[in-house]
């Protein structure tokens, strides 16, 4: 007797794991089919071909914003030390810290010229 009211319950969480588990394979995914089917058939008609993509892609989009030289500075050189000010060093030493820093910070040239030409313009010697 003890034993049957043992198999009681389990037979009962077994009833209800067989109930989800076809529930959740049969059931779950005929409702996104018929979803999928009912959205086809509700929703308007509109191409968006690959032609109208390639022509979207052509317009010209905004040249992005050239960065200042003081922008640029303050961008790569606090990213590993705090900030110095242009004023603390003469343009030479500006120089020769630039070409170092270029190497180790991997800057473009580019930038690296526009940073110099901030750091050269606001030195303090």
């Amino acid at each position: 007797m003890k034993n049957i009211n043992r198999i009681r319950p389990l037979k009962s969480l077994v009833t209800t794991a067989l109930s989800l588990a076809v529930a959740s394979t049969v059931l779950v995914p005929l409702a996104l089919i018929t979803a999928a089917e009912g959205k086809d058939e509700k929703a308007p008609k509109t191409e968006t071909s690959a032609e109208q993509r390639i022509e979207a892609d052509k317009k010209p989009k905004a040249a992005p914003r050239k960065l200042s030289g003081a922008e640029l500075y303050s961008m790569h050189c606090n990213r590993c030390h705090p900030e110095r000010y242009p004023t603390e060093r003469t343009a030479a030493q500006w120089k020769t810290i630039l070409l170092h820093m270029r190497v180790r910070a991997n800057l473009p040239a580019e930038q690296a010229r526009e940073i110099l030409k901030y750091l050269q313009d606001n030195s303090g010697r």
